[in-house]
């Protein structure tokens, strides 16, 4: 099933989307799960913060939210991206802009598989998590298997 890429109240586009259908599709699979209707919305901060108000009752800018709609070992989701808060998080963590927007993605579907960053040692998983990912992501990029 597909991974679809979207923007809202955003003129950012994605380069590069087969590269990154490819390495979410495989990412799903490392967890022997399988990848059904998946959805990266990219926003502002304001439409994120709308969203964060609205169905879960914060009040805070973030850079992902996910909406998990997955059914048994089927992966299915709306994974909502600031491009804004992406731009902040690169700058402060002195990343590239891509770098740090595949990382939130990747954070995003780690949610959709099951994955939390609620406590110290959920967040230190989840990094390792997306440590691995992103090493498979530049695998992709030179066209090695990892």
């Amino acid at each position: 099933m597909p991974v679809y890429f979207h923007s809202e109240d955003t003129d950012f586009r994605l380069d590069k989307k087969r590269l990154y259908k490819t390495w979410i599709r495989d990412i799903v699979n490392q967890h022997k799960k399988t990848t059904g209707n998946l959805n990266v919305i990219f926003c502002s901060n304001t439409y994120l913060l709308e969203i964060n108000r609205k169905y879960l009752n914060h009040n805070y800018f973030t850079d992902v939210i996910t909406f998990d709609y997955s059914l048994s070992d089927r992966v299915e989701g709306d994974v909502f991206v600031s491009i804004d808060q992406v731009k902040i998080n690169c700058q402060a963590l002195k990343v590239g802009f891509i770098e740090e927007l595949c990382r939130v993605i990747i954070h995003g579907v780690l949610h959709l598989l099951g994955y939390m960053d609620d406590s110290g040692k959920k967040r230190e998983t989840m990094r390792e998590l997306e440590d691995s990912a992103m090493l498979v992501l530049r695998g992709l990029e030179n066209g090695k298997d990892v």
